[in-house]
């Protein structure tokens, strides 16, 4: 090639600033490339942070109604226990009225005996 044909080939691409700025370009492109990576990787970051936190925000809501619930089938739980404590109760009352019941038409001498 001749120098002619070089000068006119390196004037054509920009002159010797183009030549500068292409040396420029091929000797920072890898810290290019690491930067944009660099971008990249802390987008990327940010949108697991952000999926993370609404993640932990559900899980503290479905906690929440999971807590009421609960609270809930307590409070179901303790009205029957009364409930079969109230009913028990009155069995016993019943048994303890069918035990003292007197047969005979006259209460003084009791069949089957008591003792109040």
């Amino acid at each position: 090639m001749e120098t002619t044909n070089l000068l006119a080939l390196i004037g054509s691409i920009g002159g010797v600033q183009g030549v500068i700025e292409l040396i420029k370009w091929w000797r920072g492109r890898k810290v290019q490339d690491r930067q944009n990576i660099a971008g990249v990787v802390a987008a990327e970051n940010e949108n697991e942070r952000k999926q993370v936190s609404w993640l932990e925000e559900r899980l503290a809501e479905r906690d929440k109604k999971i807590d009421a619930l609960y609270i809930e089938l307590r409070t179901e739980q303790a009205a029957r226990l009364e409930e079969v404590h109230r009913r028990h109760e009155v069995e016993l009352h019943l048994a303890e009225a069918e035990v003292k019941k007197c047969h005979k038409r006259g209460c003084n001498d009791r069949i089957p005996p008591s003792d109040y």
